[in-house]
Protein backbone atom coordinates (compact mmCIF):
# COMPACT_ATOMS: atom_id res chain seq x y z
CA UNK A 1 0.00 0.00 0.00
CA UNK A 2 1.43 3.44 -0.93
CA UNK A 3 2.07 5.83 1.93
CA UNK A 4 0.61 8.64 -0.20
CA UNK A 5 -1.88 8.51 -3.04
CA UNK A 6 -3.84 11.20 -4.84
CA UNK A 7 -6.75 10.38 -7.10
CA UNK A 8 -7.88 12.86 -9.77
CA UNK A 9 -6.68 15.71 -7.55
CA UNK A 10 -7.57 19.10 -9.01
CA UNK A 11 -7.52 22.76 -8.03
CA UNK A 12 -9.37 25.51 -9.89
CA UNK A 13 -9.00 29.23 -9.21
CA UNK A 14 -12.01 30.59 -11.05
CA UNK A 15 -11.38 29.74 -14.70
CA UNK A 16 -7.73 28.83 -14.08
CA UNK A 17 -6.98 25.13 -13.67
CA UNK A 18 -3.80 25.05 -11.56
CA UNK A 19 -3.76 21.27 -11.03
CA UNK A 20 -5.77 18.98 -13.27
CA UNK A 21 -6.87 15.44 -12.24
CA UNK A 22 -3.50 14.28 -10.91
CA UNK A 23 -3.04 10.63 -9.92
CA UNK A 24 0.10 10.26 -7.82
CA UNK A 25 1.50 7.44 -5.70
CA UNK A 26 4.51 7.30 -3.36
CA UNK A 27 5.88 4.26 -1.56
CA UNK A 28 7.14 4.32 2.02
CA UNK A 29 10.81 5.30 2.26
CA UNK A 30 11.09 6.85 -1.22
CA UNK A 31 12.82 10.14 -1.92
CA UNK A 32 10.76 11.76 -4.66
CA UNK A 33 11.10 15.06 -6.50
CA UNK A 34 8.54 17.15 -8.34
CA UNK A 35 9.88 19.52 -10.99
CA UNK A 36 8.40 21.76 -13.66
CA UNK A 37 8.49 25.32 -15.05
CA UNK A 38 7.20 28.25 -13.00
CA UNK A 39 3.42 28.10 -12.87
CA UNK A 40 3.34 24.34 -13.45
CA UNK A 41 1.27 23.78 -10.29
CA UNK A 42 3.96 22.26 -8.07
CA UNK A 43 3.35 24.31 -4.92
CA UNK A 44 -0.41 24.16 -5.38
CA UNK A 45 -0.19 20.38 -5.54
CA UNK A 46 2.01 20.38 -2.42
CA UNK A 47 -0.46 22.59 -0.59
CA UNK A 48 -3.33 20.22 -1.33
CA UNK A 49 -1.33 17.24 -0.02
CA UNK A 50 -0.47 19.14 3.18
CA UNK A 51 -3.97 20.54 3.63
CA UNK A 52 -3.08 24.21 3.14
CA UNK A 53 -5.44 24.29 0.15
CA UNK A 54 -8.76 22.53 -0.31
CA UNK A 55 -9.04 20.44 -3.45
CA UNK A 56 -11.67 21.44 -6.00
CA UNK A 57 -12.09 17.76 -6.74
CA UNK A 58 -10.30 14.48 -6.12
CA UNK A 59 -8.98 12.77 -3.00
CA UNK A 60 -5.81 12.46 -0.92
CA UNK A 61 -5.00 9.21 0.89
CA UNK A 62 -2.26 8.92 3.51
CA UNK A 63 -1.31 5.52 4.92
CA UNK A 64 -4.53 4.19 3.42
CA UNK A 65 -6.78 6.79 5.10
CA UNK A 66 -8.77 9.39 3.18
CA UNK A 67 -7.46 12.71 4.57
CA UNK A 68 -9.00 14.97 1.92
CA UNK A 69 -11.23 16.79 4.39
CA UNK A 70 -8.67 17.04 7.20
CA UNK A 71 -7.00 20.33 8.15
CA UNK A 72 -3.25 20.95 7.96
CA UNK A 73 -3.04 20.47 11.74
CA UNK A 74 -4.93 17.18 11.58
CA UNK A 75 -2.77 15.90 8.72
CA UNK A 76 0.33 16.87 10.68
CA UNK A 77 -0.85 14.69 13.54
CA UNK A 78 -1.35 11.86 11.05
CA UNK A 79 2.34 12.14 10.11
CA UNK A 80 2.63 14.69 7.28
CA UNK A 81 5.32 17.31 7.92
CA UNK A 82 6.36 20.12 5.61
CA UNK A 83 8.54 23.16 5.05
CA UNK A 84 7.75 26.21 2.93
CA UNK A 85 9.37 28.32 0.21
CA UNK A 86 9.49 31.21 2.70
CA UNK A 87 11.18 30.09 5.92
CA UNK A 88 8.57 29.55 8.64
CA UNK A 89 10.21 29.87 12.08
CA UNK A 90 9.75 31.86 15.31
CA UNK A 91 12.50 34.47 14.80
CA UNK A 92 12.29 36.00 18.30
CA UNK A 93 12.62 32.65 20.10
CA UNK A 94 15.84 30.68 20.65
CA UNK A 95 16.64 27.76 18.39
CA UNK A 96 15.92 25.34 21.23
CA UNK A 97 12.46 26.78 21.85
CA UNK A 98 11.56 26.61 18.15
CA UNK A 99 12.20 22.88 18.14
CA UNK A 100 10.83 22.20 21.63
CA UNK A 101 7.48 23.86 20.83
CA UNK A 102 7.15 21.66 17.76
CA UNK A 103 7.92 18.57 19.84
CA UNK A 104 5.40 19.62 22.47
CA UNK A 105 2.69 19.91 19.81
CA UNK A 106 2.68 16.13 19.65
CA UNK A 107 1.26 16.01 23.17
CA UNK A 108 -2.42 15.98 22.23
CA UNK A 109 -3.80 17.59 25.41
CA UNK A 110 -2.58 20.01 28.03
CA UNK A 111 -1.79 18.25 31.29
CA UNK A 112 -1.97 20.44 34.39
CA UNK A 113 -0.08 17.76 36.31
CA UNK A 114 2.78 17.34 33.86
CA UNK A 115 6.11 16.76 35.58
CA UNK A 116 9.60 18.14 35.26
CA UNK A 117 10.49 14.85 33.59
CA UNK A 118 7.94 15.56 30.84
CA UNK A 119 9.60 18.91 30.23
CA UNK A 120 13.06 17.38 30.32
CA UNK A 121 12.07 14.75 27.75
CA UNK A 122 11.02 17.50 25.36
CA UNK A 123 14.29 19.37 25.91
CA UNK A 124 16.28 16.18 25.31
CA UNK A 125 14.33 15.47 22.13
CA UNK A 126 14.88 19.03 20.90
CA UNK A 127 18.60 18.81 21.67
CA UNK A 128 18.90 15.56 19.68
CA UNK A 129 17.29 17.21 16.68
CA UNK A 130 19.40 20.36 17.00
CA UNK A 131 22.49 18.17 17.02
CA UNK A 132 21.22 16.38 13.93
CA UNK A 133 20.75 19.63 12.00
CA UNK A 134 24.21 20.86 13.07
CA UNK A 135 22.97 23.80 15.14
CA UNK A 136 24.08 22.62 18.60
CA UNK A 137 26.44 25.59 18.92
CA UNK A 138 23.51 27.95 18.15
CA UNK A 139 21.16 26.27 20.68
CA UNK A 140 20.43 29.47 22.63
CA UNK A 141 20.68 31.95 19.75
CA UNK A 142 17.54 33.71 18.57
CA UNK A 143 16.32 32.01 15.41
CA UNK A 144 16.10 35.35 13.59
CA UNK A 145 19.85 35.88 13.97
CA UNK A 146 20.77 32.69 12.12
CA UNK A 147 22.15 32.78 8.60
CA UNK A 148 19.69 31.96 5.81
CA UNK A 149 20.93 28.40 5.34
CA UNK A 150 20.82 27.78 9.08
CA UNK A 151 17.22 28.99 9.20
CA UNK A 152 16.34 26.49 6.47
CA UNK A 153 17.90 23.71 8.53
CA UNK A 154 16.00 24.89 11.61
CA UNK A 155 12.74 24.70 9.70
CA UNK A 156 13.53 21.10 8.77
CA UNK A 157 14.35 20.47 12.43
CA UNK A 158 10.97 21.89 13.47
CA UNK A 159 9.29 19.54 11.03
CA UNK A 160 11.30 16.57 12.31
CA UNK A 161 10.23 17.38 15.88
CA UNK A 162 6.63 16.55 14.92
CA UNK A 163 7.67 12.93 14.23
CA UNK A 164 6.52 12.82 10.59
CA UNK A 165 6.26 9.67 8.51
CA UNK A 166 6.42 11.81 5.35
CA UNK A 167 8.20 15.12 4.88
CA UNK A 168 7.29 17.65 2.17
CA UNK A 169 10.16 20.03 1.37
CA UNK A 170 9.32 23.08 -0.74
CA UNK A 171 12.53 24.38 -2.39
CA UNK A 172 14.81 23.51 0.57
CA UNK A 173 17.97 24.89 -1.11
CA UNK A 174 16.46 28.22 -2.23
CA UNK A 175 18.90 31.06 -1.66
CA UNK A 176 21.82 28.80 -0.80
CA UNK A 177 25.29 28.78 -2.33
CA UNK A 178 26.24 25.75 -4.46
CA UNK A 179 28.28 24.35 -1.57
CA UNK A 180 25.41 24.83 0.91
CA UNK A 181 22.98 23.29 -1.55
CA UNK A 182 25.12 20.18 -1.93
CA UNK A 183 25.46 19.81 1.85
CA UNK A 184 21.69 20.20 2.22
CA UNK A 185 21.07 17.59 -0.47
CA UNK A 186 23.29 15.12 1.37
CA UNK A 187 21.46 15.89 4.62
CA UNK A 188 18.06 15.34 2.99
CA UNK A 189 19.28 12.07 1.52
CA UNK A 190 20.37 10.96 5.01
CA UNK A 191 16.80 11.43 6.28
CA UNK A 192 15.18 9.18 3.68
CA UNK A 193 14.15 5.60 4.50
CA UNK A 194 12.30 5.06 6.72
CA UNK A 195 11.22 8.70 6.37
CA UNK A 196 9.43 9.32 3.06
CA UNK A 197 10.47 12.60 1.43
CA UNK A 198 8.91 14.56 -1.42
CA UNK A 199 10.56 17.76 -2.54
CA UNK A 200 9.90 20.54 -4.99
CA UNK A 201 13.25 21.86 -6.16
CA UNK A 202 14.56 24.05 -9.01
CA UNK A 203 18.19 22.99 -8.71
CA UNK A 204 18.35 20.19 -11.27
CA UNK A 205 21.77 19.02 -10.11
CA UNK A 206 20.29 18.39 -6.67
CA UNK A 207 17.19 16.69 -8.06
CA UNK A 208 19.14 14.42 -10.36
CA UNK A 209 21.63 13.56 -7.63
CA UNK A 210 19.32 12.34 -4.86
CA UNK A 211 15.91 11.34 -6.27
CA UNK A 212 14.60 7.79 -6.46
CA UNK A 213 11.96 9.01 -8.90
CA UNK A 214 11.11 12.35 -10.50
CA UNK A 215 7.68 13.62 -11.49
CA UNK A 216 7.43 16.44 -14.05
CA UNK A 217 4.45 18.79 -13.91
CA UNK A 218 3.47 21.00 -16.83
CA UNK A 219 0.37 23.19 -16.94
CA UNK A 220 -1.02 21.43 -13.90
CA UNK A 221 -0.73 17.94 -15.37
CA UNK A 222 1.83 15.15 -15.16
CA UNK A 223 4.12 15.29 -18.18
CA UNK A 224 6.40 12.42 -17.17
CA UNK A 225 7.47 10.27 -14.26
CA UNK A 226 10.31 7.85 -13.69
CA UNK A 227 13.87 7.36 -12.59
CA UNK A 228 16.51 10.01 -13.20
CA UNK A 229 17.64 8.21 -16.35
CA UNK A 230 14.09 7.84 -17.67
CA UNK A 231 13.25 11.49 -17.11
CA UNK A 232 16.53 12.65 -18.68
CA UNK A 233 15.76 10.60 -21.79
CA UNK A 234 12.13 11.73 -22.12
CA UNK A 235 11.80 13.90 -25.22
CA UNK A 236 8.80 15.82 -23.87
CA UNK A 237 10.73 16.71 -20.71
CA UNK A 238 13.73 17.83 -22.76
CA UNK A 239 11.50 20.00 -24.89
CA UNK A 240 9.36 21.56 -22.16
CA UNK A 241 11.61 21.73 -19.11
CA UNK A 242 15.20 20.60 -19.48
CA UNK A 243 15.45 22.11 -22.98
CA UNK A 244 18.33 19.88 -23.94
Amino acid sequence: MPILETRQLSKHFGGLIAVNKVDYSVEKGELRSIIGPNGAGKTTFFNMIAGDLDATQGEVFFKGENVTKLTTFERSHKGIGRTYQITNIFPKLPVLENVRIAAQSRKMTFNLWSTVNDHNELIEKADRIIERINLADKRNDLAGTLAHGEQRYLEIGIALATDPDMLLLDEPTAGMSPEESQQTAEFIQSLADPLTIILVEHDMEIVMGISDKITVLHNGEFLAEGTVEEVRANEDVQRVYLRE
